[in-house]
């Protein structure tokens, strides 16, 4: 174990010089998004506004390690355990420095943060960008376990602002008071997006557009207007799910103006904005059932926006499945047995998969008779009881941490498993190991 880490810590040290030296040569807009929530749905909004006019790369897979984040600059695949790539990787970047190469003019880093450290001690000695996106920080805790509270988590990240490079740009959720506050601690510009009446792009009247699924009625697409400078414009969103996008879209809307790009192309543009897989993805299931797939991660305050989301389906037997949620520390049961109290009030059938996510079963015994909550504390457990029992017509919500591997079952319960490449997240050999 010694060694391995050994290992890892010179293939961090020899690509981050590499990324360091490949910046300082081709001199790419960087862009970094950071928060607690929304973070890879807002890289990929902006991604797909920006690659229109631009050779953008962004993060790929959620690459926001302190391994991640030069494999991105460098534009190399993670080489998980296997040295040969490893050494091919070192060998590339060892090239792109070297020899003159095609490179992007912009890059849409997502930083994440896992441990005490890892943007001050792991990013900021080497990193420094041109526009940062801050998101949201949590109001309630979201993977604090290495930290000890959400302020000593919302430090670490907002430490970020010392990346940011002279003349510089901060873009910044204004509905979320401590993210917004971050203009206090930087001499850079900063602009704003959100629902305030003092934000710079500012969000007017979202709403569900709504479709039908057989007997289901699914909201599917949201519609919304974005006021800025006094001029007010429509936007729509066909694609996803959640009136939350609205806050990724109307930050790629304000990245892509304050680049330079026509406000009306970039709301033209975001309209091909899609979720990625295991996010509120909508998947058809077996016996004409529709799933709501969530199962990238989950923390306290993802899983009450998917909950609010479920509510806004009409029709049919809703199946709520959620697994545990990981890395809250000392708020593991709070938060658990408080989304008990939540879900109890939607589902129709609850089940949990896990230990921690046994504690939302029994909260909601408090209110949900016994016959509908079931638990178990594996996902493979749970995946031939919900296939025996999906009917025509049910809705099923699908949430859990990354480690509780719930897009398994979304797998077992899928029509079209020969997709699941495609729709589900998670699917590459690595992670089928």
């Amino acid at each position: 174990m010694k060694m391995k880490l050994m290992y890892k810590k010179i293939i961090t040290a020899i690509i981050t010089w590499e990324a360091k030296l490949v910046i300082k040569k081709y001199k790419p807009t960087v862009i970094a998004v950071i928060g607690s929530v929304g973070k890879t749905s807002t890289k990929d909004a902006i991604f797909t506004v920006l690659s229109k006019y631009k050779k953008v790369r962004k993060s790929e897979k959620s690459y926001n390690s302190e391994i991640g984040l030069p494999l991105t600059i460098l534009g190399l695949p993670n080489a998980w355990s296997d040295p040969f790539i490893w050494i091919e990787n070192i060998l590339s970047g060892i090239m792109l420095i070297v020899k003159k190469q095609p490179y992007p003019d912009i890059l849409v880093l997502e930083v994440g943060v896992g441990k005490v450290g890892d943007i001050k001690k792991n990013v900021l000695p080497w990193l420094k960008v041109d526009i940062l996106v801050v998101t949201r920080f949590p109001d309630k805790p979201v993977h604090v376990e290495f930290f000890g509270s959400t302020d000593k988590l919302i430090e670490e990240k907002s430490a970020m602002v010392k990346a940011l490079k002279k003349g510089g740009l901060l873009i910044l959720n204004q509905d979320d008071e401590k993210v917004y506050a971050l203009h206090e601690s930087s001499k850079e510009r900063a602009v704003s997006f959100g629902q305030d009446e003092n934000s710079t792009y500012r969000i007017l009247y979202p709403n569900y557009s709504f479709k039908k699924f057989g007997k289901v009625e699914v909201p599917r697409g949201i519609n919304f207007r974005i006021q800025y400078k006094g001029n007010v414009f429509p936007v729509i969103l066909p694609l996803v799910v959640g009136l939350h996008n609205t806050m990724q879209a109307s930050s790629a809307i304000a990245c892509a103006n304050e680049l330079g790009i026509d406000i009306l192309e970039s709301i033209k543009a975001v309209s091909e904005f899609e979720t990625p897989p295991g996010r509120l993805s909508l998947i058809e299931g077996v016996k004409h059932s529709l799933v709501i797939d969530d199962t990238y991660n989950s923390s306290p305050t993802a899983a009450h926006e998917a909950i609010e989301i479920l509510k806004e389906f009409k029709g049919g037997r809703k199946i709520v499945v959620l697994g545990d949620m990981l890395e809250l520390g000392k708020y593991t049961e709070e938060e658990h047995r408080n989304l008990g109290k939540e879900v109890s009030a939607i589902a129709g059938i609850l089940i949990t998969v896990g230990p921690r996510a046994k504690l939302i079963g029994e909260e909601a015994l408090n209110i949900m008779p016994s016959e509908n909550v079931y638990s178990f504390d594996e996902t493979k457990d749970a995946i031939s009881f919900v296939s025996g029992m999906v009917e025509e017509g049910d809705i099923l919500l699908v949430k859990g941490s990354q480690r509780m591997r719930l897009e398994r079952l979304v797998e077992a319960i899928m029509k079209d498993k020969d997709k699941k490449g495609i729709l589900l997240c998670r699917q590459d050999k690595e992670w089928g190991r």
